[in-house]
């Protein structure tokens, strides 16, 4: 008789984990499936819990029957990942769709969303270079550059339809990093008058804190075609250049996910320009940035690692634990550094050319 091996349990939990992590994509898909269809927005609008129908009947106009049928299967799915709930009535109708902690970030016109970095970090220019990571391995090289010949500042530079999409993208998450910034950071800036964002892209960053900080002179510095789209905002300036080449002298530099970017030796190279144009006695770089904890616990320490991933997939960057950032800020010129953890994915790193 053929022998028939019965797997023990711990061997199925294996294997459905492997089937699990092989279709993971299918839950960003879903989520981004329902941001492009603003299933989100549909809800909140109707105030309360809806039907699949009155879902449907907002998208494009109402949907028939076949798209119906496909729209419960992909709420089928994010209810289960816990994007949305579902309630049974007790009359026997209709289930009742509704709004979660989680789906709430999806919200397009919500000060705090997440929308259109979903729609930024799922789309086709941005999964392409995923599939180029074993050929990373095999031969070195940037994943990016492999998947589309260029990589990704120039493809922004040069495809007005992605760099609006990288901008959007960009631009939330900065919103939802510096409302945290603004509420674990409230020191931080009253002793500065000048402050530049290296890298700050079309401004947000530092226009909320002038706001808050009205003394503080801002200026945005960011590559010319980037800072050309950038909205004019009060007591901001803003200033094209390469923060490769020089920086504009300042009290105090912040920079906001941006050293993750590039190799440890092209961070030094953008850390020694920041010390020449920041004063040596009382001068600091604000740095924002992830801290990977290797057995952390935490609620983002997870999404470190796969952010890391997202680094190794888009740019010649990485994320880095704190013994790591030290080396990169030691080899800038930076002496001394203290870690500020705030309510957010990232912590502040306040980095001092001298030991104060």
């Amino acid at each position: 008789m053929e022998r028939i091996e019965i797997l023990d349990e711990a061997m199925l939990q294996g294997q459905a984990e492997i089937w699990r992590y092989m279709f993971s994509f299918a839950d960003s898909m879903a989520l981004k499936s329902a941001v492009e269809l603003r299933i989100a927005d549909i809800i909140h609008s109707n105030g309360g819990p809806v039907t699949l129908s009155q879902i449907a009947s907002c998208i494009n106009g109402g949907l028939t029957s076949p798209g119906i049928t496909n729209l419960a299967r992909i709420m089928r799915l994010l209810i289960r990942r816990k994007i949305f709930t579902v309630h049974h009535p007790s009359d026997g109708g209709d289930l009742l769709y509704d709004l979660t902690h989680s789906s709430r970030w999806l919200l397009h016109d919500s000060e705090q969303t997440l929308a259109p970095t979903v729609l930024m970090i799922d789309q086709t220019w941005q999964m392409a270079p995923w599939h180029y990571f074993s050929q990373c391995v095999k031969e070195g090289g940037i994943a990016f550059k492999k998947a589309h010949g260029c990589e990704i500042w120039d493809l922004a530079s040069r495809n007005p339809d992605f760099n609006k999409l990288f901008n959007d993208g960009l631009a939330c998450t900065s919103k939802v990093v510096t409302s945290a910034i603004l509420s674990g950071y409230k020191q931080g800036f009253n002793s500065i008058g000048s402050l530049v964002d290296v890298g700050g892209g079309t401004g947000g960053l530092i226009s909320e804190i002038v706001k808050v900080y009205p003394h503080i002179k801002g200026v945005n510095f960011d590559l010319p075609h980037v800072v050309s789209t950038a909205p004019t905002y009060n007591g901001v300036s803003h200033i094209g250049g390469d923060m490769f080449h020089a920086i504009p002298n300042t009290d105090a530099i912040i920079m906001k996910w941006i050293l993750h970017d590039w190799t440890d030796e092209e961070c030094i190279k953008i850390l020694r320009n920041c010390k020449k144009a920041i004063p040596r006695e009382n001068g600091k770089v604000i740095i924002v940035e992830i801290i990977l904890k290797e057995d952390g616990s935490g609620v983002f320490d997870d999404i470190g690692f796969v952010m890391d991933l997202v680094m190794f997939a888009q740019t010649n960057g990485k994320e880095r634990t704190e013994a790591e950032w030290k080396k990169v800020l030691e080899g800038g010129g930076f002496s001394h550094h203290k870690i500020i953890n705030i309510p957010a994915l990232v912590s502040i790193i306040e980095a001092y050319p001298n030991a104060q």
